[in-house]
């Protein structure tokens, strides 16, 4: 065994296996910055050719959860649950998930991302809800879970920094489809939260990371058995992200969704997502009963939200206009593309290219109609939430997204596997 860098960078680059104590000194390496950026991308680079092995995956998961501050919620009662969802488009189940948990008797400490390209991000949804603030420290976050019972916050500088390093590099370097690489990332940050038990939701289809299902069932299987090693109760999800999930894509509008749905009346296959993914017989009449929604507007409160705003949100804004797509002929909604509604809210300013890129809260698209709807000639498919940036494209992209044809599509289910302990 070595920790000398050159030497560890050509034990990978000749097709060797890491010891879990070289992995261990690769990642302090990266931390403290002895690592250089250009020995991290080459380190980066030679695991994406060559590979990790599971042993591998877990030592390297296990070095970049520690590399900084591990949460503890040490004196509260579990479980602790956490869901992680691969991204798609319209994807606002952690914002019902997480309150619906909690109302279950579950602690929820959620540590979610932005979003990036055609991909929603569960920060920026809950930043269009007025001085919600997702940097809140350790300590009030434990505050707010001991009173709550959930907190959806951001990844802080002390959190997993190895990962918050390698991530960036990894978009850089082309090495992000690695899936190693993917499964240490995930549950490095969920270790680091110190949970319990992981429900993973792994998106399959146009609008998802994974476009085909061996793709998406070898990352679910990675992250179950990396997951198992490392005594986390890991369950999975591969469900269909060929269309959006639910009728709203961008910020405030899919915070208007879940909201709809916490009150009992959100889109079916937005609700039958969540009551999937929280494995529990009682979450369907709790969901429909409205109490999950109470534990929302606590949530928001806590985090310095404003909780009387949320009836508000998504509604007409000033400075947004709203455009409505149509049908040009009679038939059956056969396609309704998630990536190209994606790229819809994406032009529209909903999304970003860069991390450090600003958002607009109240752009999007709301579809009035799904894959597999009748529609007549001349019916509104669509509606575009706009404030002038890039209208034409975004218009051109729903159009392309939403395809009728003479006769309903097949059936396509919404849970297309689940990968669980007994793998």
């Amino acid at each position: 065994m070595t920790t000398s860098l050159p030497v560890l960078l050509e034990h990978k680059r000749d097709g060797g296996r890491y010891a879990a104590e070289e992995i261990e000194a690769f990642v302090r390496a990266v931390v403290d910055g002895r690592a250089s950026r250009a020995q991290a991308a080459a380190w980066l680079a030679f695991a994406y050719v060559r590979g990790l092995d599971d042993g591998e995956t877990a030592a390297l998961t296990r070095a970049m959860a520690t590399s900084g501050r591990m949460l503890s919620w040490e004196g509260l009662d579990g479980p602790f649950v956490d869901k992680h969802s691969t991204g798609g488009v319209g994807d606002k189940v952690s914002l019902v998930l997480a309150p619906l948990w909690a109302e279950l008797g579950r602690r929820v400490p959620m540590v979610s991302g932005r979003g990036l390209g055609h991909t929603g991000g569960t920060l920026d949804k809950l930043e269009a809800i007025p001085g919600y603030r997702c940097d809140l420290e350790p300590g009030r976050l434990r505050r707010i879970l001991e009173d709550v019972g959930c907190f959806v916050n951001g990844q802080t500088d002390a959190v997993a920094p190895a990962d918050r390093i390698l991530y960036a590099l990894r978009n850089e370097t082309g090495t992000v489809p690695s899936i190693p690489l993917i499964t240490a990332s995930i549950l490095s940050k969920k270790l680091a939260e110190g949970i319990s038990d992981l429900v993973l939701d792994v998106k399959v289809g146009s609008g998802a990371f994974m476009p085909d299902l061996d793709a998406a069932r070898a990352l679910a299987r990675s992250i179950v058995r990396v997951g198992r090693d490392a005594k986390l109760r890991v369950r999975a999800l591969i469900t269909d992200m060929d269309q959006p999930l639910g009728q709203a894509v961008g910020n405030a509008l899919e915070v208007r969704e879940a909201v709809d749905a916490l009150k009992g009346e959100g889109p079916d296959d937005l609700v039958a997502c969540t009551l999937a993914l929280a494995g529990d017989d009682r979450a369907g009449a709790l969901l429909a009963s409205g109490a999950a929604f109470e534990r929302f507007r606590r949530m928001v409160a806590a985090h310095g939200g404003d909780p009387e705003s949320l009836d508000r949100l998504g509604r007409t804004t000033d400075g947004i206009a709203v455009v409505e797509v149509r049908a040009d002929r009679s038939g059956f909604l056969q396609r309704c593309d998630a990536l190209g509604v994606g790229r819809a809210a994406f032009a529209l300013g909903a999304g970003r290219s860069r991390a450090s890129d600003a958002v607009h809260p109240d752009v999007g698209v709301v579809l009035e109609r799904k894959r597999g709807d009748p529609v007549a000639a001349g019916e509104v498919l669509a509606r575009v939430h706009h404030a002038g940036r890039e209208l034409d494209t975004a218009l051109a992209c729903v159009r392309a997204a939403c395809v009728v044809g003479d006769a309903p599509p097949g059936p396509v289910p919404l849970v297309r596997d689940v990968v669980d302990l007994a793998i």
